[in-house]
């Protein structure tokens, strides 16, 4: 599967350059980070995998719509200190999931439609750790979350955007 995985990620990387104008960069980032993004560019790490990267690229593409098209989005997207207000979690995960939406629209939109379970399952992986970190601040390994057979997400149409430089989120946000 960690051929598919490299291939997959190379189409998406290209749709999103050569279709959305959205720049993806390849570099050390520091950890525990694995992924940031500044609204018209995707950072990936040097050291993720193959599959880490795939969703990487889905997840963040997914936020980069987000924050181009509703600004507000932006603000949801920022650090928190946890412990988090309960009441601000819906909207985090709100946020979470429409992003996750978003990729898989375009996931199939470039003929990727054989890996629709794997992606909600690490979706809800990466969702069910977001919500440890900001119930606990424990920063733990994320792969204790994962749980098979996830309900399906479904995708959401990509609205028309035009990619916009904020800033990197290099303070924290995509732990």
């Amino acid at each position: 599967m960690e051929s598919s995985f490299e291939e997959y990620s190379a189409r998406v990387q290209k749709q999103l350059e050569s279709v959305y104008g959205i720049r993806v960069v390849t570099r050390d980032i520091p950890d525990p980070l694995t992924g940031d993004l500044d609204g018209s560019e995707i950072h990936i790490d040097c050291a993720a995998t193959p599959e880490q990267r795939l969703f990487l690229l889905g997840h963040l593409f997914g936020h980069t719509v987000q924050w181009n098209v509703d600004p507000a989005s932006f603000e949801i997207g920022r650090r928190y200190l946890p412990p988090v207000n309960e009441d601000l979690l819906p909207a985090i995960i709100a946020y979470e999931s429409e992003a996750a939406c978003y990729a898989l629209a375009m996931f199939h939109h470039i003929g990727i439609t054989d890996i629709d379970q794997w992606f909600c399952d690490y979706t809800a992986c990466d969702q069910a750790y977001l919500l440890h970190f900001y119930r606990t601040g424990e920063k733990v390994d994320s792969r204790a979350f994962w749980r098979p057979h996830t309900p399906l997400i479904e995708p959401k149409v990509v609205p028309l955007f035009t990619p916009t430089k904020r800033c990197l989120r290099m303070d924290g946000i995509v732990i």
